[in-house]
């Protein structure tokens, strides 16, 4: 048995994808699971928390870069000993991504409360319903109980691609954390933690029995 390939796509920069990869990354680590990181991005974000994270001598997964048309076979030789695989992508949406959307049983697709994510995210969408991937689009920098956020909510749902019910708020923990190779789940306790176990919960049950256990606790 193979582990489960997650991509993380978003045509617009500043979605807060590499953001979302670190801290599910280490959420499904701390519940016992083996993963493993991929960074396709040029700018390198992930691997620079991943070194440093392990600087820190907690580093807990493996890693590993690659182009954007070699990450198939990056994703299919790291979910041979992982349970999770995540992959950060650059913010694009033409062939370039298609590898990695194809090496995907799931696509993950964060869009943040603005109009200008929302637009940018129909051609990512598009690109994962050709390649036929399950797609979860999770709202992320989210400020509860504004017009706004209910407004981008509706949008989104009209689109037709499933929304994740666990949202990510605009938290400072999120950013905080990340320049020092943390996260948010790191301390255990909190809001950007709770938000970021109950949305690996949910994908878990999307993707069925990960590991040696049934999901992220």
């Amino acid at each position: 048995m193979t582990g489960t390939v997650i991509t993380l796509a978003q045509q617009k920069g500043g979605s807060g994808k590499t953001t979302l990869a670190v801290n599910l990354a280490v959420a499904f680590a701390r519940a016992g699971r083996r993963v493993a990181a991929i960074d396709t991005d040029p700018q390198g974000s992930l691997g620079r928390w991943f070194m440093a994270r392990a600087a820190a001598g907690e580093p807990g997964l493996d890693f590993g870069t690659a182009s954007a048309w070699g990450v198939e076979y990056e994703a299919r030789k790291l979910a041979r000993t992982a349970d999770i695989v995540i992959v950060d992508t650059p913010p694009k949406a033409d062939s370039d991504l298609r590898p990695a959307l194809r090496a995907a049983d799931l696509v993950l697709v964060p869009v943040a409360a603005s109009a200008l994510d929302l637009w940018a995210t129909e051609g990512v969408l598009d690109l994962a319903r050709r390649e036929g991937r399950a797609t979860l689009i999770v709202l992320n920098r989210v400020r509860s109980g504004t017009r706004l956020a209910a407004s981008i909510a509706s949008a989104v749902d009209a689109l037709g691609t499933p929304r994740a019910t666990a949202v990510l708020g605009n938290r400072v923990a999120f950013a905080e954390t990340l320049g020092a190779g943390g996260s948010a789940t790191d301390a255990g306790r909190g809001a950007a933690a709770e938000e970021i176990r109950a949305l690996a919960d949910e994908i878990a049950r999307r993707v069925g029995p990960i590991g040696s256990a049934a999901g992220p606790g």
